[in-house]
Parts: C-alpha cells; structure tokens; sequence
C-alpha cells in the first residue's frame, strides 16, 4: 500500500511547514472569534494576497467603526500558511512601511482579525470585499510571446462560493481589478442566481466596485487609507452602501471620495489608468533602444525635456514594466470590449503596449550577450534586485524573471540580492539579503535589475564595485550617476540601458 504523500504549505518568512488541511471545516473557530466581539459588524476579505492582506488589516483598524474582520483563502500550498502565520501572530506580508507592524500589533492587541478557509465565514458578513486574483494567460511563457486569454472560472468560483454562503442583505465590494463590466454581467447574476436558488430574495444583496491604488512599499498603508477612491454601485443602494462602508476606512476628510455611474465606469477606470501608464513604459522602451543604437544619452534627452512644465511626467528608461496590475490590465481591457460588449475588435494599441514591454527583458538580455563572443555557460552572474519595483518587495511578474530565465538557459550560474524580498516565489528560490557576503565572490556580470534606494548613490556599494576585479556592470534601472559610470568605466565595462554614448 502506497503511502499519502502531505501537501506542505511553507511560509518564505519563518520557513515554517504547515500541512495542507483535510478538510476546511472551521465553524468552530469562526463563532469563538465572533464570541469576542458581540454585537460588531463582520467584514470579510476574500484573498490574503498583497492587497487583501493588508486592505483586512486597515479595516481592522478603521477610522470610525469597530469591526470583526475575517480575512478568507484557499487551502493550498501558496495560501494556507497565510491563514496559519495571521491566526500564530506572524503578519504574511514583508513591507518597509512601519505602519503594518503598527497596525498589525494593534490587531492582535484587540483580537478582530481572524483568518480561515472556511465559507462558513461569508455566513456572518455584513461586508465581503473582494480582493482575489484574476490573471490573464499569455499565449507562451517565452518572452515576446503574443496571444492571450482571461479564464474567469477562478473569480466566477469565488463569487458563486460567496453567493451559496452570504446573507441576502450583505454588501458584496469588489476591489479586484476585473475587465470592465464584470460586477454587472458576471458578479451580480451569479449572486442573484445563488440566493434563488437558496430560496433568499435576489433583489437585497448589494454590489459595489472600487478599486485600490496598493503600493507595496514605504506608503504601503497610507497607499489604502490616506488616498483618493473611485466607487460605484450596481445600483444606488449599493453605491451608498459602498460609500458608508468606506468612509468608516478611508481619512475621506483629506482624500474625498469620487462617485461614477456605474461599476462598468470604475471598472474601465482602474484598467484605464494603469494601461495610460504601461503604455508610456513601453513609449520609452522604444525610444531606449533608438537612443542606443544612435549613440545617444537618453537621460539627458529626457532631462532636457523635463524643463518644460507640460512634459515634467515624461518616463525614463528601464527593464521594462512588472508588478500585477501594468502587465495585464490593458488586455483585461481589450478582452472585455470583445466579450462583455460584443465588439469585433480589441485595443490594438494596448495589446501592442503590453508586447512591447514583455520583450524588454529579452532584448535587455540580448544587448548582455552581444557583448561576448564566447558562450555564458559557467559565467556567474549577480543580480541586484528582484521585485518589480524600486522600495516594495512584490516579484509578480517582476521583468527582472525574463531576464534572469534567458541567462538561465544560457547556463549561468546566478546570485540573487534584494533588500525587500526573502523568497522569490515564482521561482522558488531564496534571495539573499546580505550584499557584503554577496560581494566577496567574484562574478563576471554585475546587474543592476531593479532600482532600490539601496542601490542608488550607495558609498558602500560603489566601494565593493571598484574593488570588484574587472567585470561587466550592467545597470538597466539607470541608477548609476555620471560621475560613478565615469570612475567604474576605468576598470570595468559598463553599459545602462538607454545610454548609446558608453
């Protein structure tokens, strides 16, 4: 007889093992959380993500209300050791902001803040607010790859969850970045269509929108509770339901709240403004390799231009775009004009947006190799930065993967630094946080991969690269000055992307 192999769930920041559950019954726990708090209202974030994480700790830690937040994922090897971590006292989110030590401490201070996999959960809320994942699958995994498609059964599964559990009356807010159309076409009738079914009147339950602007770093916090909000109902009951919830959350005082006509006009928002800034990303890839293949300092050229007061917001030039939002929303976009809306066409031009900046990584890597004649295989390689962005440490969808992947295959033998992230999920790896250790090996490619302030006019950092022997110092975030490139130029072979004239 063959033995039941465990599923483990890991933490990347306690390295903790927590095996899978055999079954998600919590009825128990759940009712001895509520024991503890008589008579508040429930609220329940769907998702124990980036955003739903910590959106289930501000709530914890509303302005106005006390609430009994329940905060509710999947029990799989990604998910459960984020529910375990939550209820032992161990926040799952690693952030410079001080705040969410703060903000979780008090939590743990006044107990409102639980963590479950149980559906059971939806049963008590007053408000479930709705901050899932919602992918888009591109065609390949190979860098440049075009195509792609939007699987909805993830979210439809988790609003049907929420439906054949939820009272008639709760107030359903979707935060997750869904494509436009999604709350009234998808969301809504799958509520309805549960609570018939549940023999509960349909015509009760409340349906909002309105999307975060998270920022995963030093303002993570203040990114939800200090910053301005687009909402919307369903239908009015829903959009002042909505508009209460948030006031109890957000510092509305400072940062009013803004009204739309529709979740499909907060929904198109969200996507709208993220594509607007993926779109100048992938403007400015292009014109980074024009400027290099012209033998031009783009920096300059931008800085030129910055002068004037109309273009002070002109990007500079990078590895390309990364994070959950930039890389996708403008095909959710694309997608929903085409199926939600029956269009015979989608965004031509964010599409194109989109490809353009997953090709970034491969043609940064490109430009590497075109600097040696012989094979990478065996060159080692340190990387200087992983997540997406400068000061946070998410690594969804990081550039810095396709990157790192292509030296991969080429055989090279890779050390990993960031500040911010331990684990690097999607490739399984641990990241090393000690940079003097890093830099008493030797290694023939240096890259600056993501910009932390760590790395920018760091005294100690430059010191190590001048003592480094000579090496290629690859800098794709242009954090280098002048003055650094010029001294490090003496000894090694430097190159910034966006730079023709080094």
């Amino acid at each position: 007889m063959e033995t039941a192999v465990q599923l483990i769930s890991r933490s990347p920041i306690t390295n903790k093992e927590y095996p899978l559950p055999q079954h998600t019954d919590d009825r128990a726990g759940i009712d001895n959380f509520l024991l503890l708090h008589p008579g508040k209202k429930v609220v329940v974030v769907q998702g124990l993500g980036f955003v739903g994480s910590v959106m289930a700790l501000v709530v914890a830690n509303a302005l106005t209300e006390e609430y009994a937040v329940i905060g509710i994922d999947l029990p799989t090897a990604s998910s459960w050791w984020k529910i375990c971590s939550i209820n032992e006292g161990v926040f799952p989110v690693l952030a410079s902001d001080p705040k969410i030590s703060q903000y979780y401490l008090n939590a743990l201070q006044k107990k409102n803040y639980y963590a479950t996999c149980d559906p059971y959960a939806y049963s008590k809320a007053a408000v479930v607010v709705v901050d899932i994942n919602l992918d888009v699958k591109k065609q390949s995994s190979a860098i440049g790859q075009e195509g792609y498609s939007v699987d909805m059964s993830s979210f439809k599964k988790a609003i049907e969850s929420i439906g054949n559990n939820c009272q008639p009356e709760v107030l359903i807010l979707i935060e997750t970045t869904v494509p436009p159309g999604t709350s009234e076409k998808i969301a809504k009738p799958i509520l309805e269509d549960c609570l018939k079914k549940r023999n509960l009147p349909a015509d009760k339950i409340k349906v909002g929108h309105s999307y975060e602007r998270v920022m995963p770093g030093p303002d993570y916090i203040d990114s939800i509770q200090n910053f301005y909000r687009v909402y919307a109902g369903t239908d009015e009951k829903s959009a002042n339901a909505v508009e209460t919830f948030l006031r109890t959350v957000i510092r509305t005082d400072k940062y009013p709240l803004t009204r739309l006509a529709t979740t499909t006009a907060t929904e198109m928002a969200k996507v709208l403004e993220n594509s607007f800034r993926a779109m100048n990303i992938a403007f400015m890839v292009e014109w980074s390799r024009f400027a290099e293949e012209a033998g031009v300092d783009l920096y300059e050229v931008v800085n030129a231009i910055r002068l004037r007061p109309t273009h002070k917001n002109i990007m500079l030039p990078g590895l390309g775009v990364g994070g959950y939002c930039l890389t996708k929303d403008p095909l959710l976009a694309s997608w929903a004009k085409m199926n939600l809306f029956g269009s015979a066409e989608g965004l031509h031009q964010s599409e194109k947006g989109v490809s353009i900046n997953d090709k970034m990584p491969l043609y940064a890597f490109e430009y590497l190799r075109s600097q040696y004649k012989d094979p990478l295989e065996g060159k080692k390689a340190l990387l200087l930065g992983v997540s997406y962005l400068n000061d946070v440490g998410d690594t969804r969808y990081t550039p810095v993967e396709g990157f790192y992947d292509q030296l991969k295959i080429e055989g090279c033998v890779i050390a990993l630094h960031d500040p911010h992230v331990l684990y690097w999920e999607e490739k399984d790896c641990r990241v090393n946080q000690n940079l003097d250790e890093l830099m008493e090996q030797q290694y023939d490619i240096i890259a600056v991969t993501t910009g932390h302030k760590e790395y920018k006019s760091n005294p100690r950092l430059f010191e190590k690269l001048m003592q480094h022997p000579a090496t290629f110092i690859y800098d794709t975030i242009g954090v280098l000055t002048n003055d650094e490139i010029k001294m490090l130029s003496a000894k090694h072979v430097v190159k910034v992307i966006g730079r023709g004239d080094l």
